[in-house]
């Protein structure tokens, strides 16, 4: 990014969670790695509530438009908004201050292998210097969410894979969040456990109306996600009736890093573009 475009930008002040204004902002953002260009003047926005599902063949830039969004790269060209906050241009110890308002889900789980399940999921806690008692309940709670509580002494490799993603998803939630970002949290996994992860997606995001991003390379779980919702009565989660589709949920599709589409549901699966409707089949 140029120094002019840094100094014309409005100095923005950090947004109050309660803000309508969007909570993820991508305004023509590119990236080139050697050479390469990896992102091509992406432009979306996600608002505060929304859950955007980003589809795309594999290698066409998703995981580095979330490192993007998350501050761990730099985009060459264009700027991103996290909560008002421009990431693009922000300091580390600003950085850092922001991430903790968000969550992390990674494809391979990144547990520390040689602490306990508890220790894991309680790391920012422990960092933030949360007393004890009170560290030790919102871990039970968060393990208890993602139906673990029994996991609390265990380690990580004692577990499975499916399990690991789990104690993922309670680590991310732990410190409740104002947006989650999902990065291919079935990667990997069964079509089984993919199913119990993405269940675990839909709860959070029913339960809770965290703003997410969910990258994902199963077109069955965008699906799952799109026409499902947390039972909070039953404690399932269940189709919705009539063919019913979520409203929070929208859909970003990347391909060779650009956007070939940007809108709901409805919108992607009645699609006329040929490459789109190819993808979808």
């Amino acid at each position: 990014m140029t120094a002019d475009l840094a100094q014309t930008r409005p100095r923005l002040t950090p947004q109050d969670p309660a803000s309508n204004e969007p909570v993820v902002v991508v305004d023509d953002v590119s990236i080139i790695f050697d050479v390469k260009p990896v992102l091509q003047n992406i432009s979306f926005t996600v608002q505060r509530g929304e859950t955007r599902i980003i589809l795309g063949p594999a290698g066409g830039g998703k995981s580095v438009l979330m490192k993007l969004v998350n501050g761990l790269l730099k985009p060459d060209t264009g700027f991103i908004q996290v909560f008002g906050q421009d990431v693009s241009t922000m300091p580390e110890v600003d950085l850092f201050k922001l991430r903790a308002r968000i969550g992390m889900v990674f494809q391979e789980s990144a547990l520390f292998d040689s602490i306990s399940v508890g220790d894991n999921v309680a790391y920012r806690l422990h960092e933030d210097h949360i007393p004890e008692e009170e560290v030790h309940s919102r871990v039970v709670e968060a393990l208890q969410f993602v139906a673990l509580e029994n996991t609390y002494e265990k380690f990580p490799p004692e577990l499975s894979g499916g399990m690991r993603r789990r104690v993922s998803i309670a680590r991310a939630i732990i410190s409740k969040p104002d947006l989650i970002l999902y990065d291919s949290p079935t990667g990997g996994l069964d079509p089984i456990t993919s199913t119990t992860i993405i269940d675990l997606v839909i709860k959070q995001r029913d339960a809770t109306h965290t703003t997410s991003l969910v990258i994902t390379h199963r077109l069955q779980d965008a699906f799952l996600l799109a026409r499902n919702r947390f039972n909070s009565e039953t404690g399932k989660v269940e189709q919705i009736p009539n063919g019913g589709i979520d409203d929070s949920t929208k859909f970003l599709v990347i391909n060779e890093g650009k956007v070939v589409f940007d809108g709901t549901t409805h919108e992607l699966v009645h699609s006329s573009d040929p490459w789109l409707k190819e993808y979808l089949s």
